[in-house]
């Protein structure tokens, strides 16, 4: 049995949608805070099962019986080591024959405080428990640029803290799928993948799309951390998490995000999202947020 662990949450609900495809129900587990976030699930015949990251007792109650664990890392902004030695050692202690654990990509040294100090934490503590175990490290979410460009066609311009620096931008939708094929499939005993997009695109790549599908000028513009902060928290953003974003387009800067893996096209049979395709659809096809905005 396998058990999914934030699965109300985007990647670990996706993750099951696709496994449920290929999978009967009755061999998937749904790990959650609250049950009554996950009637969705329990219709759909998954076991849902309630457990925190914050409570070992719970954890162990909760993976009775599973076989495979898909330990989808916790928020940031929030001790993620502690919850996920909690996870670990659970997992171990009830006999979990495989722990997989998703992790951010690093293509460079470059470290993120709320990140890259708890991935590499976390790594080391698997690979020291003794389980079975298969690191998967996450490239960027396309999903997530949302959150740093903004939902609306940029007018004029893009400004963030990217520098030159390029992100192998990947739909969560394509890690769900990649996801689900590790925890399916066999030879994956104590590896570690990069599930990133085929292409790698700087911020001046994606201005140049918005150029394209919109007709006018569009520009990247750069900015130093300060002042791209003080903007956001101009606008309303909330110190930290303006920093926190700031620190994406540093990471992007130093070449964290910006190296491209077959990976997923080999997981797939096809290739991942691209940047032209994702923009497409998220700002411009009739079910965009901004098509839904604009027919409210």
């Amino acid at each position: 049995m396998i058990l999914i662990t934030g699965a109300t949450g985007g990647l670990g609900h996706e993750t099951i949608d696709v496994l449920l495809t290929t999978t009967p129900a009755s061999e998937i587990a749904a790990l959650v805070r609250d049950t009554s976030k996950a009637t969705d699930l329990v219709a759909r015949g998954v076991d849902v099962r309630q457990g925190d990251y914050f409570d070992r007792d719970s954890l162990v109650q909760a993976f009775q019986g599973i076989e495979k664990v898909l330990l989808v890392s916790a928020v940031a902004f929030t001790d993620r080591t502690i919850q996920h030695r909690n996870v670990i050692d659970a997992a171990k202690q009830v006999g979990v024959k495989h722990l997989f654990y998703t992790s951010i990509q690093r293509s460079s040294n470059f470290v993120m405080p709320q990140v890259t100090e708890s991935d590499l934490a976390t790594e080391a503590y698997l690979k020291a428990s003794g389980l079975t175990y298969t690191i998967i490290r996450n490239g960027y979410y396309f999903d997530s640029l949302l959150l740093l460009i903004g939902r609306e066609v940029p007018e004029t311009e893009i400004r963030f803290t990217a520098g030159d620096g390029k992100v192998a931008f990947i739909k969560r939708t394509d890690l769900a799928a990649a996801t689900a094929a590790l925890l399916t499939s066999e030879g994956h005993d104590n590896q570690e993948y990069t599930l990133s997009g085929s292409e790698a695109y700087s911020f001046h790549d994606v201005a140049r799309e918005f150029s394209r599908l919109t007709g006018r000028s569009i520009a990247y513009h750069n900015l130093e951390q300060e002042p791209y902060v003080a903007e956001k928290v101009a606008a309303g953003l909330p110190a930290p998490v303006a920093t926190f974003f700031a620190q994406w387009g540093l990471a992007t800067k130093h070449g964290m995000l910006a190296d491209t893996h077959d990976t997923v096209e080999r997981l797939l049979g096809r290739k991942p999202t691209s940047l032209p395709e994702y923009l497409k659809l998220q700002y411009f096809s009739e079910t965009s947020p901004r098509a839904a905005a604009a027919s409210a």
